[in-house]
């Protein structure tokens, strides 16, 4: 049977004191509305229809998926009236799946469950039972214990606010039968909204079977209203993954200050300290180690390499061996071969450092090729911009780059070559040749050093 993912995200998210939907503020990177559409595109051959409304259109421009279907609901009248919206859509022979933008942990598991159980021609609810249920509209069961109707908190008897299972908002039934009682409900209620609960009393009277099902974890059923919400929510995601880290053989110097805002693979017997920031796709070999406050982005890391503090790497494939850091930067096309070595204070975009490579320090190395074993000495630049166009260096295996030396793009440094350093090159340097540009020293004698006049004023 056909499943239609309606998800409500229209509303403005007042609370969060922002000029952004609340749908778009982002949990573990990526947008709450996000987190829901992708487990909803976890069931098969889903069509997921996006209620907005608050800046609709800065909605579609951000979420991204699939044959994503849109309506916008123009007045804010609750519900009820928001999946009458989304009805033009669904297919009649459709289970119809609602959920909620702002409800960013929910998980496939929870929500395929309730899909298999709507299967029969019943009303499925996600229910939970909490220690606190404050703000939550409240299960009404008869003496058989059957779900008879949802009562909110603001219209509840102080006996129905003693009820401690409540309503999640998450549902799934039939489209014939949603189509059906949608237009029965009325607003006849404290907020004069159209209550999409007040179709669980419908269903009773409809004598349609009512079942409930209950999430994983209880952080799958929390909104996000304020930004302390989404705090305490993006904690407890972030803690969840280093747990699943840990047990999959990861070492985590402390699982409270690890962020993934995106999708991390690794192997076994890798080492994460503190502070350490993964964003977008990763993917970490074995017997890695990970210094305190680095951040990677979308790259690939071989097996026992060595990232020392404070290091930056995006968009780069690091070699088997290689060390990298501390305080380096490797920017989008950085690629190591097996036992290269970035250090401290060094900068490479667009690179390409042969096995054995090394620089050291203090450098920066664009839109270059280096051959294998190259040592690049401190205070090297690769002049690879004229302002207009950029320039390829190449240098060739085995040569050498003295210190302070400026390679002028495009420029070659040929196989065994040598640069003396403070030198700056403008011309290729062949094979086994020593590259050198210096002036003649002078050293002037009986000169004077200036000295600094003091004003009497300034005593």
């Amino acid at each position: 049977m056909a499943t239609d993912v309606v998800v409500l995200a229209a509303g403005k998210g007042t609370r969060m004191k922002s000029s952004l939907p609340k749908v778009l503020h982002c949990l573990a990177g990526r947008p709450l509305l996000q987190h829901v559409v992708d487990a909803a595109n976890s069931l098969q051959t889903p069509r997921v229809i996006i209620v907005t409304g608050h800046e609709s259109d800065k909605v579609r421009s951000e979420i991204k998926g699939t044959d994503l279907c849109y309506v916008e609901q123009q007045l804010q009248l609750g519900t009820a009236h928001a999946v009458q919206q989304a009805l033009p859509l669904v297919r009649c022979d459709a289970t119809v799946l609602i959920l909620y933008g702002d409800v960013p942990l929910i998980q496939p598991d929870t929500i395929q469950a309730m899909v298999d159980l709507a299967a029969d021609g019943s009303l499925v609810l996600l229910t939970a039972v909490l220690d606190d249920p404050s703000g939550y509209g409240r299960i009404i069961r008869n003496s058989a214990k059957a779900v008879t109707a949802i009562v909110e908190q603001k219209d509840a008897t102080p006996e129905q606010l003693g009820i401690c299972e409540v309503n999640t908002g998450v549902l799934a039934l039939p489209a014939a039968k949603l189509k059906n009682w949608l237009p029965a409900i009325d607003n006849n209620n404290a907020q004069q909204e159209y209550y999409l609960t007040d179709i669980i009393a419908l269903a009773h009277e409809d004598n349609c079977k009512i079942k409930t099902s209950q999430p994983l974890f209880p952080q799958e059923i929390e909104g996000v209203n304020n930004r302390s919400q989404l705090s305490r929510l993006e904690r407890y995601y972030q803690r969840q993954y280093s747990e699943r880290l840990m047990m999959a053989g990861i070492t985590i110097a402390d699982p409270d200050r690890l962020d993934v805002r995106g999708k991390l693979t690794a192997g076994t017997d890798n080492f994460i300290d503190i502070n350490v920031l993964f964003e977008g796709n990763v993917d970490l070999g074995n017997n890695i180690h990970i210094g305190p406050n680095c951040v990677i982005i979308d790259s690939c890391i071989g097996d026992g390499v060595e990232i020392k503090a404070n290091s930056i790497v995006e968009g780069s494939m690091i070699g088997p061996g290689c060390v990298v850091g501390p305080f380096a930067r490797l920017r989008t096309g950085t690629e190591m071969a097996e036992n290269a070595k970035i250090g401290n204070f060094v900068e490479t975009k667009k690179s390409i450092l042969g096995k054995g490579t090394k620089i050291n320090h203090l450098s920066y190395v664009g839109d270059a090729s280096l051959g294998a074993n190259v040592n690049v000495g401190a205070g090297t630049i690769t002049c690879n911009y004229d302002g207009v166009n950029k320039y390829q260096t190449v240098i060739g295996d085995n040569a050498f780059i003295g210190s302070n030396t400026s390679l002028v793009a495009p420029v070659n440094i040929g196989k065994d070559a040598t640069v003396g350093a403070g030198s700056t090159i403008t011309c290729n340097v062949a094979d086994d040749e020593l590259g050198l540009t210096r002036a003649e020293q002078r050293n002037i004698q009986g000169w004077k050093r200036p000295t600094k006049k003091i004003h009497p004023s300034s005593n």
